[in-house]
């Protein structure tokens, strides 16, 4: 009797009120995961805005009290900075309050992120729009990514991998969403004297808000103990746990720390090629990639990230989490080395090859990292540690884009022609290859003392 007050006083948002009656399909909560991550991957797509709001007062054309790309450029960055703080602050509370809750709040902070741009535009004032889309966005971001990781695994213990993939794979496709509808919108509102940025904002924010509210009603977690018919335990594996570690216990550990430098590795490598894409392959290829065919190349790696999530996590259910790092960390370091040789032979075809699969396994570095921590720390904080784990890509959102930059400006200064000033910068993102590798073969199992014991566990269950 007891029990069941305490249930009918749970509201709509507690984990108690998201446990699947019998006859729920677990194949429910991959798309209410792809509402989420399809929404918030537009952050991906944020560049189509950039031209356009240089343009607010001089509509045609700049004019001198309009916003530089340098001062737009930093609110994607504080997008992603506050992707990972947020993701580790607020970890532990999405794990325990549940994916409704932090998929709505999610919702909320996202279009919230929106409206107030909007204002910024309607008053020119970049701060904020840096406040709106960097910091509301930026938590909506964190918060929204890591929502339906735990849930995910939970439901698919016999697919972690494909199940992780098959969310965080929309937030690679989000941007082929986003960037058309976000133009197509453009052209609607612009007029002869209003660049029609504002409006796409507010159409976006509540369009947005709509499909992440719709995954939040149909997501659920497995009751108590749930197993898929038929679910055989994998077989005995030191780097498969059986037993959970705490959130905070999680960071005491040398996997935690082994495998944050390994993701950031991975993702500083793609990060700073998927930014400086356009303008790279356009230098090193001079008269042979033109700006549309550039353009085309930056949507086809966007394919390859997107389908690499998917690919790369799945095969990792098969070859295991540690291998499949060992692939990209092998490849990577072997592509990298390619890309200088691709340009002195003016190879485009390779060259094109080369960045694909670099890109694809930039996604797949994503969607495995969560089976890895399942394998790791066992699945009851899974959610959170995954949340700590991803300040490593704020690191990377520095490392990477300052890495391709500042060296090539560096180089180009110093009179290293264009087509060749960005073969230092290849050698050196393999050279943090080789870093990776060596720290995915220290990765050992998580040693017994950090395992939850009794007591924290039922602590935990009754949380």
């Amino acid at each position: 009797m007891v029990a069941q007050t305490q249930e009918a006083g749970t509201n709509w948002f507690s984990r108690a009120r998201t446990v699947a009656k019998p006859g729920y399909s677990r194949w429910m909560v991959p798309p209410a995961a792809l509402c989420v991550h399809l929404c918030i991957g537009q952050a991906y797509a944020y560049s189509v805005f950039n031209l356009p709001m240089t343009k607010l007062i001089g509509i045609t054309e700049s004019a001198p009290d309009d916003w530089k790309l340098t001062e737009l450029g930093w609110i994607f960055s504080l997008a992603i900075f506050f992707l990972g703080v947020s993701s580790a602050v607020f970890g532990r509370w999405v794990e325990e309050g549940g994916p409704r809750k932090a998929m709505f709040t999610a919702a909320c902070c996202w279009a919230a992120g929106f409206f107030i741009s909007a204002i910024g535009v309607s008053i020119h004032n970049l701060w904020v729009i840096y406040l709106g889309y960097g910091v509301l966005g930026g938590i909506a971001l964190g918060i929204g990514y890591i929502s339906p990781v735990s849930t995910l695994i939970k439901w698919f213990p016999d697919r972690p991998g494909m199940a992780t993939g098959m969310a965080i794979m929309g937030f690679g496709g989000g941007a082929f969403i986003a960037s058309p509808l976000s133009v197509w919108l453009m052209r609607k509102f612009t007029t002869d004297t209003h660049v029609g940025v504002m409006e796409t904002f507010i159409v976006l924010g509540v369009v947005y808000f709509i499909f992440m509210v719709v995954g939040s009603i149909i997501v659920r977690v497995p009751p108590a103990d749930w197993k898929p018919e038929g679910y055989v335990a994998p077989k005995e594996n030191k780097l498969i746990s059986k037993n959970d570690v705490f959130v905070y216990d999680a960071l005491k550990t040398p996997q935690f720390w082994l495998i944050w430098v390994i993701l950031c590795v991975n993702t500083t490598a793609g990060i700073g090629v998927l930014g400086q894409a356009s303008a790279m392959s356009q230098e090193m290829f001079p008269g042979l990639i033109t700006p549309i065919a550039a353009a085309g190349l930056v949507g086809l790696m966007s394919l390859f990230n997107m389908g690499g999530r998917f690919a790369w996590a799945t095969t990792s259910d098969f070859i295991g989490r540690k291998n499949t790092y060992f692939v990209f960390m092998v490849l990577g370091f072997i592509l990298y080395c390619l890309v200088p040789y691709t340009g002195s032979i003016g190879s485009v075809a390779g060259f094109v090859v080369c960045f694909c699969i670099i890109i694809s396994m930039y996604g797949g570095g994503f969607s495995t990292v969560p089976a890895y921590l399942r394998d790791m720390f066992g699945t009851r904080y899974v959610g959170a540690i995954h949340g700590l784990l991803l300040t490593a890509w704020s690191a990377a959102g520095i490392f990477g884009p300052v890495l391709v930059n500042y060296i090539r400006q560096y180089n180009i200064t110093h009179n290293v022609p264009k087509a060749q000033a960005y073969n230092t910068t290849m050698y050196i993102m393999a050279g943090l290859f080789v870093i990776g590798f060596i720290c995915n073969l220290a990765v050992r199992a998580v040693n017994e003392r950090h395992h939850m014991k009794a007591e924290r566990e039922a602590l935990a269950a009754a949380n």
